[in-house]
């Protein structure tokens, strides 16, 4: 599963957060290693400046082998409070995802 981290102009401590970023993605979804082939994960700060609660977005698409892409969005008042609900509701996207396929 590659993981890929984008940001925008407004997020400070791109490198270093990209890092740790990558291991609660992997973390999170590690059970689906085999289905996924690649996460982009997209960062940004609404307000730049201005500052406000819940506004860093996080956007997650998890591109899977077979079914189309699922993508999600998380807002929260941190970048690591955001990238863990996306991540959150990805897994479960997936599980949902997965879960119609065996059924089928």
């Amino acid at each position: 599963m590659q993981i890929q981290i984008n940001t925008d102009s407004n997020i400070e401590g791109r490198e270093e957060l990209a890092t740790e970023f990558r291991i609660v993605v992997e973390d999170t979804l590690s059970r689906f290693s085999d289905h996924i082939t690649r996460v982009e994960v997209h960062l940004s700060d609404e307000n730049s400046d201005k500052g406000g609660s819940a506004d860093k977005r996080c956007v997650m698409e998890a591109r899977l082998k077979g079914p189309p892409p699922i993508a999600v969005t998380d807002q929260a008042a941190t970048v690591g409070q955001a990238v863990d609900g996306a991540a959150s509701k990805l897994k479960k996207a997936i599980e949902s995802s997965l879960g119609r396929l065996r059924d089928h």
